[in-house]
């Protein structure tokens, strides 16, 4: 009995020795049951209180200790193992956190007596301030990436990937961790893609900068081999030795495609300047040889004589003819437009296209609506259509159908911003569409262009389309032209829709309470597109209406995400579309797949049958351009 106290004492008197030789030290030692037995100036100093202040009380009650887990865990870990560590937060006499890295070790004075625990602490509030600081930074920084609309890139020197954004996932279509690790030159195309380590090891040997520090237009490749022209500015750092490049990207999709539909509208507006003012000069030349030509007629009574004169004021109508239409084009011919309704004009002089298509062409006209008034000059919308006629039947010589639909539409804001040269507003809507050869793309992209013909030589001037154009134009409208090789032509002419004075303010009243009570809803829709400007709008008209949307741009896509989503209620799908598939096979699969599927159809054609396709059943006809009420009350019609 009396060697254990002797025991007891000596240990005892050791953990005074150690206390006391580290008094500086953050030291406390308490029993298993927490109440404190020694107190060390170090945890005067760092917790606030004396050490008579502390001796004899709880611990973890003095401190406010809050565990990173349960304490009888805690003491359980100590009696089996003699020792734990962790970090703890405490509280400091007045009340602030301190944030501590603790170890406990069990001491045992006697070989029956009780464990005393000494706990060593270490303050690490500083280190966690600047963790929390450091991640809050970090946080904030990924929350500006991941908005911004300019992808990030970061390689190191050899050219591995190490930071991906979620802008360039959006942009390549890769996720981060399909691409970190390997080299960047996965995100080019040939040949930049096997030239780009030497571009990088060219820099480390001699510092010559060819992207670096500055902003340079290079092509990029997406995860499915398509190519994108791309702004690129790399920056450089070195950190720890070791050199980053941080590659910022810009998709210049959208702005190449403005720029260039811009490029031809600037083309165009300047190569109508020039013809419109030689025509006007020339008519002028023209006005005094036929003139100079007429006088001498009355003078010459020698028939050889006459039929050359006459032969001459023959050559000189045909001139006029051909500056007629120059003028036209230039948006510089004489106009005479009187308020008319165009569904009747175009319905009094259909006998006379029907005469000028022949036996072999079907012509159908349509006209939707009882009010289709315009500024129009009669004669000129007659040769403009005329011409448009000519034009479907050389396109079909072996027959076909021409249809001339007209209706009243109304162009928003969303269909502008497709479009530079294209306002909002009410337009009555020409639609002239056949079922002829149709155009490839670099056809298409000259047929407005004057002297721009597909004909044999003299089989034409190449100025009927380039007319057409600038009686629209000039009349305050637009024009556009659809075509697909072996699909047929659709050409439009928009005239702004002409009101009486009295009747713009109720008319007003009545547009905004159509649009206030536009129907929503919230099924599941599956759009599919191949051009996505105008799938962009699609899917943000139908996400405002309250749509959950599922986006494709063709028809094999369309299926792969058929297969990946449950509860898709409706097909919302073009009719003409790249890769192989129509929208009406599309829709054919799908309603094998998902039988009753509800179906809604768009295209650019005037209507299915000309676009060379008849609907499928149970299906929904939405022509372009369309409205985005229009859309919501055909998916209503077909979701209820």
């Amino acid at each position: 009995m009396n060697g254990n106290t002797g025991s007891e004492a000596t240990a005892e008197s050791q953990l005074d020795a150690v206390t006391s030789l580290l008094d500086d030290a953050n030291l406390i030692a308490h029993g298993v049951d927490g109440i404190i037995s020694r107190w060390t100036s170090g945890c005067e100093q760092l917790y606030g209180w004396r050490r008579e202040e502390a001796l004899g009380k709880v611990v973890h009650d003095l401190l406010a200790t809050q565990f990173p887990e349960p304490l009888d865990e805690i003491r359980r870990h100590v009696q089996t193992y003699h020792a734990w560590q962790g970090e703890v937060v405490h509280r400091h006499k007045h009340g602030h956190t301190v944030f501590v890295a603790s170890r406990w070790v069990a001491v045992n004075p006697s070989s029956d007596g009780p464990s005393i625990i000494v706990q060593t602490n270490s303050d690490i509030t500083e280190m966690k301030r600047v963790q929390n600081d450091l991640a809050e930074r970090e946080a904030h920084l990924r929350s500006i990436l991941d908005t911004v609309p300019e992808s990030m890139v970061v390689i190191d020197e050899v050219g591995c990937i190490s930071s991906f954004s979620a802008a360039a996932e959006r942009l390549f279509g890769y996720s981060s961790d399909e691409v970190c690790g390997h080299n960047v030159k996965m995100l080019m195309p040939s040949p930049d893609r096997d030239a780009h380590d030497g571009y990088i090891s060219r820099y480390l040997h001699t510092g010559e900068r060819r992207i670096i520090g500055y902003g340079r237009v290079v092509t990029g490749q997406r995860k499915d081999k398509s190519t994108f022209p791309m702004e690129l500015s790399v920056g450089e750092a070195v950190t720890n030795g070791k050199r980053i490049f941080t590659g910022f990207v810009r998709d210049l999709t959208s702005r190449h495609k403005i720029e260039e539909e811009l490029r031809q509208a600037q083309k165009m507006e300047a190569i109508g300047q020039l013809t419109g003012g030689l025509a006007h000069d020339f008519n002028n030349l023209l006005t005094v040889i036929s003139g100079n030509l007429e006088m001498m007629e009355n003078k010459l009574a020698d028939a050889g004589l006459l039929e050359l004169l006459h032969e001459a004021q023959g050559a000189a109508e045909d001139g006029a003819k051909l500056t007629g239409q120059l003028l036209a084009f230039g948006r510089r011919q004489p106009l005479n437009p009187k308020l008319a309704d165009v569904g009747n004009l175009v319905s009094g002089f259909s006998e006379l296209l029907r005469r000028t298509l022949g036996e072999t062409i079907e012509l159908r006209t349509t006209v939707t609506g009882v009010s289709n008034e315009a500024l129009v000059d009669a004669s000129q919308l007659q040769n403009a259509l005329l011409n448009l006629t000519l034009n479907a039947r050389d396109a079909m010589p072996r027959g076909g159908k021409l249809s001339i639909e007209i209706s009243r539409v109304r162009l928003d804001v969303d269909y502008a911003q497709m479009y530079p040269d294209v306002r909002t507003g009410d337009f009555v809507l020409i639609s002239v569409t056949d079922t002829g050869i149709g155009m490839p793309p670099d056809v298409k992209d000259k047929a407005f262009e004057p002297f721009f013909t597909t004909k044999g030589l003299g089989a034409g001037t190449g100025l009927g389309l380039s007319m057409v154009y600038g009686f629209a134009k000039q009349s305050g409208g637009h024009i556009q032209l659809y075509s697909e090789p072996g699909q047929g032509t659709s050409v439009r002419i928009f005239l702004p829709v002409a009101r009486k004075a009295d009747a713009a303010g109720p008319l007003a009243v009545e547009a905004g309470s159509k649009q206030a009570s536009i129907p929503g809803g919230n099924e599941k829709i599956l759009v599919v597109e191949d051009d996505p400007r105008v799938r962009r709008i699609a899917v943000s008209r139908l996400t405002q209406l309250g749509y959950g949307v599922i986006e494709a741009s063709n028809g094999q896509e369309a299926l792969d995400q058929l297969g990946q989503h449950d509860g898709i209620h409706l097909l919302f799908t073009d009719i003409v579309m790249p890769g192989g598939m129509t929208g009406d096979e599309l829709a054919a699969e799908v309603r094998t797949r998902r039988p009753g599927m509800k179906v809604l159809f768009t295209s650019g054609y005037a209507e299915p049958a000309i676009a060379g396709r008849e609907l499928a059943q149970s299906g929904s006809w939405l022509k372009k351009p369309y409205t985005a009420r229009e859309l919501a009350v055909r998916l209503r019609e077909l979701l209820d």
